[in-house]
C-alpha cells in the first residue's frame, strides 16, 4: 500500500467507489452503533460549543472561555470532555457497604472507532465555518443557517472513517481494505470484513498497481440498505480516453448542450450538424407517481410510532431511493455521451431556483435534474482533458437565430419550432439554442480558465428594456442579487 500511496501522491483526480453493502445482523448493529456514535458526538460538539459561548457572553470568568470553532478545537473540546464526570460516572459499593464516586467518562466509547467522533466534530466545524462566512459575506448563494441539532433517523445516517495505517510484522497495512473475505468485501476498522453486493476487482487492480489510494470510508443508510462509499486518490486516465489537447488559438470544436424538458438533452455544433440528440427521458419521478401516492397514503393510514408504520415508512424510502436510482442512471448515461464525443461543451447558465417557482412545472423541472447534469459533465470532462464552458444566464439562445443573428422577442413555451421573422428560417427550437450556444462558446473560448481556478466569473446582469420576471423561467436583477451588490 506505500508504494501505491507513493505513486498516486500530488494527483488531483479524485473518484468515489461505492458498493452496497450486505452486512451480518451483528455488523448492522455495529454499523448502527457507529453511525449512532456519529450524531452524537456532532450533536455534543455542538452543545459544548453553545455552552462555551453562553459563559463567554456571560461574563463571569472575564473572558477566560475558549469558545470551539475550528475542527482541531472541537475534537481537543470532545476528547477532554469524554473523560469527565460530565460523560459518564457511576457509584461503586465495597464489602463494607460504603459507596464511592467512580468516573467512568463515556463508558461505550471503545466499542466504537475514535475517527467515527473525530470526523462528527470536524464536519460541525465546516458548518459553523460556513455560516460565520456568509454572516460575514465571505459565502455567497443561498443562506446558511446555524448548526441544529440532529434527530435520530432510523432510515437515514452516516458516519466516515480515515484510511490511516497500522504496523505489522511484515510492514504497514491500511486499515480500509478490500478482498480479505472474497472478492465482494470491504474490510473497515472496528467492524472488520462487510459483504458487498459489487465486485471490488477494479479497485483492487488499481490499489494493486499503485494507481489508486483509498483516503476515506463514508458509510451510509439510505432506504434501509447500508452503502459503503470510498473516497479514491486516483491516477490519470489512460492517454486513449483523454482529448487530444488544442492550441490556445483554437477556437473551434465547441458543441452547445441544450437541456429542456419537452427534448431532455440535445447537442449541436455551431454548423447546425446535431451531434447528440435524447429525445425520452425515464421520467422517474412522473413514472412512479401511481406507487409513491398508494405508499405514501399507507403510511398516513398508519398510528404514528406503530410497528407497522414503521414497516411502511422503510417501503416508502426504498421506493424513493428506486426512483433516484433511475434517475442518476439515466444522467450517467447521458453524461458519459456527451463527453465520450465532445471535448469542448457549453452549458447554459440556468436558473433552476426560479424555474421551480413555476407550481406547474415544477415537478417536472426536479425530475430533470439540470444541475446533477452539469455536475456530471463538469467533472468527467475535466477527467478527461476537456473543457467545459458556461454560458452567460442572459443570452437568449432560444430566442435568437442561428442564422441571421436577430432575437425574436416573442416565443412561448408551446412554441416548440422557431421561425425567424427576418431571414424566415424554420428550426427546432432546442436544436436552434444548441446551436447558438455553440457560437456563443467559439466566441467567448478565451473565458475558459486553468482546472486549478475556482470558476468563471458570470455577470449577474439583464439586457437594458427587460421587464420585470413574468413567468418562472425568467428572473429579474433582484432575484441574483444585482439590485443590492455592494462594490468589493
Amino acid at each position: 500500500m506505500s508504494v501505491a500511496a507513493d505513486s498516486v501522491r500530488g494527483v488531483s483526480r479524485h473518484t468515489t467507489f461505492q458498493f452496497t453493502a450486505d452486512p451480518s445482523a451483528e455488523q448492522a448493529r455495529a454499523l448502527a452503533r457507529h453511525e449512532g456514535a456519529a450524531r452524537f458526538a456532532f450533536n455534543q460538539g455542538l452543545r459544548l460549543h453553545l455552552n462555551a459561548r453562553d459563559a463567554s457572553k456571560g461574563g463571569t470568568d472575564d473572558g477566560a472561555v475558549k469558545i470551539p470553532w475550528t475542527g482541531f478545537d472541537l475534537i481537543n473540546a470532545f476528547n477532554a470532555w469524554k473523560k469527565t464526570e460530565n460523560a459518564g460516572r457511576r457509584f461503586v459499593v465495597d464489602g463494607s457497604g460504603v459507596a464511592e464516586l467512580e468516573v467512568t467518562g463515556l463508558a461505550w466509547r471503545s466499542e466504537v472507532s475514535a475517527q467515527v467522533f473525530e470526523e462528527a466534530v470536524v464536519d460541525l466545524g465546516k458548518a459553523l465555518k460556513a455560516w460565520t462566512d456568509f454572516r460575514r459575506g465571505k459565502r455567497t448563494g443561498r443562506q446558511v443557517g446555524h448548526p441544529r441539532f440532529k434527530k435520530k433517523n432510523h432510515e437515514r445516517g452516516s458516519f466516515r472513517i480515515r484510511n490511516k495505517t497500522s504496523k505489522t510484522k511484515t510492514g504497514e497495512r491500511a486499515m480500509i481494505r478490500l478482498g480479505e473475505n472474497g472478492r465482494r468485501s470491504v474490510t473497515l476498522p472496528g467492524i472488520g470484513p462487510v459483504k458487498v453486493h459489487d465486485d471490488t476487482r477494479r479497485l483492487r487492480r488499481m490499489l494493486a498497481t499503485g494507481r489508486a489510494r483509498i483516503l476515506f470510508a463514508t458509510v451510509s443508510r439510505r432506504g434501509g440498505r447500508w452503502r459503503i462509499s470510498l473516497n479514491v486518490e486516483a491516477a490519470e486516465l489512460h492517454p486513449a480516453a483523454r482529448h487530444r489537447v488544442r492550441e490556445g488559438t483554437d477556437g473551434g470544436g465547441w458543441a452547445g448542450v441544450d437541456r429542456g424538458l419537452h427534448t431532455p438533452v440535445i447537442a449541436a455544433l455551431a454548423d447546425g450538424t446535431p451531434s447528440v440528440h435524447i429525445t425520452e427521458a425515464p421520467k422517474a419521478l412522473c413514472t412512479a407517481q401511481p406507487t409513491t401516492r398508494r405508499l405514501q397514503k399507507s403510511v398516513s393510514r398508519k398510528v404514528k410510532g406503530s410497528q407497522s408504520r414503521r414497516a411502511a415508512v422503510r417501503r416508502l424510502a426504498r421506493h424513493h431511493e428506486r426512483v433516484r436510482a433511475r434517475r442518476h442512471h439515466f444522467l450517467h448515461q447521458v453524461s458519459n455521451v456527451l463527453v465520450k464525443t465532445h471535448d469542448r461543451l457549453v452549458l447554459e447558465d440556468l436558473n433552476i431556483a426560479g424555474m421551480l417557482a413555476n407550481h406547474h412545472l415544477a415537478a417536472a423541472i426536479s425530475d430533470a435534474a439540470w444541475g446533477e447534469l452539469a455536475r456530471q459533465i463538469t467533472y468527467k470532462q475535466a477527467w478527461r482533458g476537456g473543457q467545459v464552458l458556461s454560458a452567460d444566464r442572459w443570452f437568449p439562445s432560444s430566442k435568437t437565430c442561428s442564422a441571421c443573428g436577430s432575437v425574436t422577442a416573442q416565443l412561448t413555451l408551446a412554441d416548440r419550432v422557431f421561425v425567424c421573422d427576418a431571414c424566415g428560417l424554420t428550426i427546432d427550437r432546442d436544436l436552434n439554442a444548441a446551436v447558438n450556444l455553440a457560437t456563443w462558446g467559439e466566441k467567448n473560448f478565451s473565458q475558459v480558465l486553468d482546472p486549478e481556478a475556482r470558476g468563471q466569473v458570470t455577470n449577474a446582469h439583464r439586457p437594458d428594456g427587460s421587464g420585470p420576471r413574468t413567468r418562472a423561467g425568467e428572473t429579474s436583477r433582484d432575484d441574483v442579487g444585482t439590485l443590492t451588490a455592494t462594490a468589493a
